[in-house]
């Protein structure tokens, strides 16, 4: 296949890398990372073996033209630059597959082309990019794959296919949408309070405590230091609690067995930090509407009580503001 990674930082360059590896024909849209990568490639880092790939390099869509598929990794923050980057590399048949963390992303894409064209992919994986075109691959690694708004298709298979061929761990989700819920049961605390936790206890539990200038915050909370700290853990808990609820109002049924299972899984990835948490310490604006602001919007309009969950993303915007 010939495809198009939109957005080559960890995750893309990740998956981009693993494919290209396995023979497929990928080519990365880069922007500051050009040179390096144009020179040296892209080095992988990872328990399950390091290795070097050479994807063909573009600095504009229109130097890649039209792909069989599209991954997109952008930083939800950078959805509006959609209809600039994608539309050189999508024709009739293209599947158009995002990565990206949160809610949204899909709705932003069928703006643009059909709804049959549109994919979904939720990344369960632990790494980091390191350097212009080296990323550090820790834990971890599914992708779970469905259809926006269908059920799933000849070519989702396919296409999962061609990931299980790239040595990628690769299921087919029959509802979109409830992975999407599932994977927030997770994304939500870990990403979420390991920045709010930079403002301290007492401002996540007490509305009136002031917040003052990002500068001046404190380090974030890694994984390990989350779970820790027993307040800490607690709260993590409760918005697990609270994620599940929202997705039963919507009709998502999640198991509360996850909230266990998911805290034990993560108490294997040592200090792990967030994507999140990476952004907020490079100064970089949070992926705040997607992965936090419209689950609580979908939560309330369903009738699901969410009040841990709405002081979250209370502190998280004023950190974000300042």
């Amino acid at each position: 296949m010939k495809i198009a990674v939109v957005g080559p930082g960890a995750v893309g360059s990740y998956y981009g890398a693993k494919l290209a590896h396995a023979g497929q024909e990928v080519h990365l849209l880069l922007r500051s990372d050009y040179d390096a990568v144009k020179r040296h490639g892209v080095f992988i880092h990872s328990p399950d073996g390091d290795f070097n790939v050479r994807p063909k390099c573009a600095r504009t869509p229109e130097e890649i033209g039209v792909c069989d598929l599209v991954l997109i990794a952008l930083k939800a923050t950078a959805n509006d630059q959609f209809p600039l980057l994608l539309p050189p590399l999508v024709g009739p048949g293209t599947a158009v597959l995002t990565l990206q963390n949160g809610l949204g992303n899909e709705e932003s894409l069928a703006k643009l082309f059909p709804v049959e064209q549109i994919m979904g992919g939720l990344c369960f994986v632990c790494l980091n990019r390191t350097a212009p075109g080296v990323v550090r691959h820790t834990a971890h690694g599914m992708v779970i794959l469905g259809e926006f708004q269908r059920w799933p298709e000849p070519r989702t298979h396919d296409i999962a296919s061609m990931f299980r061929n790239a040595g990628v761990n690769c299921k087919v989700a029959e509802n979109l949408m409830q992975a999407h819920w599932e994977k927030l049961v997770w994304n939500i605390p870990f990403n979420g309070l390991g920045v709010a936790g930079v403002a301290g206890y007492e401002a996540l539990i007490d509305p009136l405590v002031p917040i003052g200038p990002r500068a001046s915050l404190g380090p974030v909370l890694t994984t390990d230091k989350l779970l820790a700290d027993p307040r800490w853990e607690n709260v993590v808990r409760e918005l697990m609690h609270e994620v599940i609820a929202g997705a039963a109002a919507l009709g998502y049924k999640i198991d509360v067995s996850a909230v266990d299972k998911q805290i034990e899984r993560t108490r294997t990835m040592a200090a792990y930090e967030a994507s999140t948490l990476v952004d907020f310490a490079q100064g970089r604006a949070l992926e705040l509407d997607c992965l936090f602001l419209e689950p609580l919007r979908q939560a309330k309009a369903a009738g699901a009580k969410v009040p841990r969950l709405e002081a979250l993303c209370r502190v998280l915007q004023q950190i974000n503001a300042v």
